[in-house]
């Protein structure tokens, strides 16, 4: 054999062994469901943070009311509050609590889809704050800015003025200069999204509209060299690219719309969270299991209001993101910083 062939066998062995170790599991199988709710088994729109006093993973969630048999219209969705789950390796989660949030200027009120950031040792949450408990979706709502410096407790700061008096879903990125963008779904306008910008996260001035398309629960998150935006279309999630974080490209393939065939996952995906690390990529996102194809969402029963949380890792190849929900996901979140995360 010659020195040459040889020199080629050994790079191809190298190679190999390269790609064999991109591929290798790497963490904790990821249970289906990932996570359930013990209160009212209605746990959705999660977002996860790293808590750097307690050493462990957060979760927070709206805590809908699936279980309550006497609640009427779509009060169950309303009357919520947020929960916390936590967890080590972003693999086993436990119920932790409710968020201590100290802003109830009225009797009955509902807490939704919080977003949560770190920055210089204080967490900053965006929450989606509904002044009552309604029978219908015709109400305002705002979004609150808090702050915590445990992730339990919550205090008041603002409510934000933004383009109208009913948005939610609040998504905070820190921009490369330093200051920091919110997307924010405004349902007065078509339910589309708009974005605002601050410099410091206390002051916000609204933008107007970052994308003329209709959902829910904006994601923004920076992964193999560009931005993506995820949002919920209710029939599966919509992908977006960018390279200035303002023009914003469609991906033709959506994500989780397809039923998967494991436990609890037999479903649309709903309203994520996603959490980089590395050249890997999870993402968290709710189903309602027993809403399968043919069941209509309306239909009032326990088992069609239940929601749960699922976990799938994405993957990257030339441009587009995929997540096949039925390959297992394994999953070892490490402790991040708010610097390395920047969602």
């Amino acid at each position: 054999m010659t020195y040459y062939l040889r020199y080629l066998l050994a790079i191809l062995l190298l190679i190999s062994t390269a790609s064999l170790a991109q591929q290798k599991p790497v963490g904790k199988l990821a249970p289906k469901p990932l996570f359930r709710d013990p209160v009212y088994d209605g746990a959705a729109d999660p977002v996860i943070v790293w808590n750097k006093q307690a050493k462990k993973w957060f979760m927070f969630y709206t805590n809908r009311r699936a279980t309550d048999t006497t609640a009427q219209g779509v009060t169950w969705v309303h009357g919520t509050r947020i929960g916390i789950a936590e967890s080590v390796d972003g693999a086993t989660w436990h119920y932790r609590d409710t968020a201590n949030i100290n802003y109830r200027p009225t009797p009955q009120y509902t807490h939704w889809a919080p977003d949560v950031v770190e920055h210089k040792g204080v967490y900053h949450m965006f929450l989606t704050y509904v002044p009552g408990i309604f029978t219908d979706w015709n109400h305002p709502r705002n979004i609150l800015h808090l702050t915590s410096s445990d992730l339990l407790n919550w205090e008041y700061k603002s409510t934000l003025k933004l383009a109208t008096d009913k948005v939610i879903d609040a998504s905070v990125y820190h921009l490369p200069d330093g200051t920091w963008r919110m997307w924010y779904n405004n349902e007065r306008d078509g339910k589309s999204i708009y974005y605002a910008d601050s410099p410091d996260l206390y002051t916000w001035q609204d933008k107007g509209k970052a994308l003329a398309e209709r959902g829910e629960g904006p994601k923004v998150f920076q992964w193999q060299a560009r931005y993506w935006m995820v949002i919920d279309k209710w029939k599966g999630l919509g992908v977006y690219s960018s390279t200035d974080l303002k023009q914003w490209q469609a991906q033709p393939e959506r994500l989780l719309e397809l039923p998967g065939q494991g436990p609890f996952d037999q479903a649309i995906g709903g309203h994520p969270d996603v959490v980089v690390q590395g050249d890997r990529a999870y993402l968290f996102y709710f189903t309602h299991p027993a809403r399968t194809q043919g069941t209509p969402s309306a239909a009032a029963t326990i088992d069609t209001k239940r929601s749960l949380i699922q976990v799938v890792e994405l993957h990257y190849k030339d441009g587009t993101i995929t997540a096949n929900r039925d390959q297992p996901t394994y999953i070892n979140l490490e402790p991040t910083t708010a610097k390395k995360r920047r969602r």
